[in-house]
């Protein structure tokens, strides 16, 4: 026996909670496939969610629970702590040029998910199942989709949020990209002697970016990305080592630190999926792309796909997963995930190279970013959201008011 559903969803992360939310916004009745232990209870990790993920919350009602254990981002700083040649010049990026009152916020993973919980609980068009899918037929009007609990689902649509081994992608017939760093990045949580002002602070090292994210009071998060080989080093210091640590390559801007959590590691590797969306199909999140964590990027980017698989589902009527809903969706997602994933990259990559003109070049566009304000506040708006800056200056040339023509002959 087969049970009825309009949309399946695998994954249980925040971008396959969102999915599930949209999917019922637009009335499609929807199976969420949430195996329990999804989430770490210990898990160190913060998200930076820049102002459209932020407004995502809003919607769904879901900020409200996470507001008093997150931070604002008012200032995003780049410093050059390599000891190369050709050095970039440190570069801050303010919300206020930008005419907002901060990029986003530093949410605890924990603090998030247990928010998205709640609001996936509450809606009566999602049933949320403890379980995996473990296999999934197709058929021209149909997904059939076996979860580990051995129920069987027939669906019209399903949205792979199953991470980067995606069995929803597998079982599709979807293939990747795949490339791997030589890098894994440490993440933990510490306190400091001097607040943080709402600064987060990315320091780019030879080995990778060392960040700060700003958590409520004087407490911020780290993201340490390092060469693989040193991990069992740092994961082995003791605490006050450890802080010491920090403290240095903080170099000492946030004064003494405490308090810093069990670091946990998390290699490094990217994905990019052939296609986002075919019949019966859709990704999101880390199933469709994934990269390194810089630039605040990776959850912001898994928003976006939900934002734009609600605008399809909004139009698809009785058929979300019809070819040609699916390739809307894949249409929608291309230019996007590819510049940000790009992008992503060549800044990674010209930290660890040791290509004079690279490094040339790196530096070059900072300064130029440094000095042209204009320039920054074009970056930072599309930092934000695709389009962003773009809009921005189209209305203020609206804006603009025509010259008034004072040649005109009296009468």
């Amino acid at each position: 026996m087969t049970k009825p559903a309009d949309i399946l969803v695998s994954g249980a992360g925040p971008t396959g909670m969102a999915a599930a939310l949209e999917a019922a916004a637009c009335g499609y009745r929807t199976v969420l496939a949430a195996p329990s232990g999804t989430f770490l209870d210990d898990d160190a990790r913060t998200t930076a969610l820049m102002r459209p993920g932020i407004a995502m919350l809003r919607e769904y009602g879901v900020f409200d629970a996470c507001a008093d254990r997150s931070a604002p981002l008012k200032t995003l700083r780049i410093v050059d702590a390599t000891d190369r040649l050709f050095r970039a010049p440190s570069v801050s990026f303010r919300a206020s040029e930008a005419g907002f009152d901060e990029f986003g916020f530093n949410i605890p993973n924990r603090v998030l998910n247990a928010a998205f919980e709640e609001a996936v609980g509450a809606s009566d068009l999602i049933e949320v199942v403890d379980a995996m899918v473990s296999a999934i037929a197709f058929n021209e009007d149909a997904a059939f989709a076996t979860l580990s609990n051995g129920d069987t689902y027939e669906t019209k649509l399903v949205v792979g949020a199953d991470g980067v081994n995606s069995l929803v992608r597998q079982a599709a017939d979807i293939g990747q990209r795949n490339w791997a760093y030589p890098q894994t990045a440490v993440v933990a949580a510490f306190d400091h002697e001097r607040h943080h002002g709402f600064t987060s602070t990315e320091f780019h090292t030879q080995e990778g970016p060392f960040t700060q994210v700003p958590l409520p009071g004087n407490r911020s998060s780290l993201v340490w990305v390092m060469r693989p080989e040193r991990v069992e080093e740092v994961m082995a210091m003791a605490p006050d080592a450890l802080a010491l640590e920090i403290e240095r390559n903080l170099q000492s801007t946030l004064g003494k630190i405490s308090g810093v959590t069990t670091p946990q590691a998390w290699p490094l590797s990217s994905l990019v999926a052939n296609t986002f969306g075919k019949a019966r199909v859709m990704l999101i999140g880390q199933a469709a792309h994934a990269f390194p964590p810089i630039g605040a990027q990776g959850l912001n980017l898994g928003f976006r796909d939900v934002a734009d698989l609600a605008a399809v589902l909004a139009k698809a009527g009785d058929d979300p997963g019809a070819p040609s809903v699916a390739r809307r969706y894949d249409m929608r997602r291309r230019a996007d995930v590819y510049m940000r994933t790009g992008g992503v990259d060549l800044l990674n990559r010209s930290l660890l190279t040791d290509f004079l003109p690279v490094q040339m070049g790196r530096a070059a566009f900072l300064s130029v970013l440094r000095n042209i304000a204009p320039l920054r506040g074009l970056v930072m708006r599309e930092g934000i959201e695709p389009g962003g800056g773009l809009r921005a200056i189209a209305e203020g040339f609206r804006r603009v008011p025509s010259p008034v023509r004072t040649d005109r002959p009296a009468g």
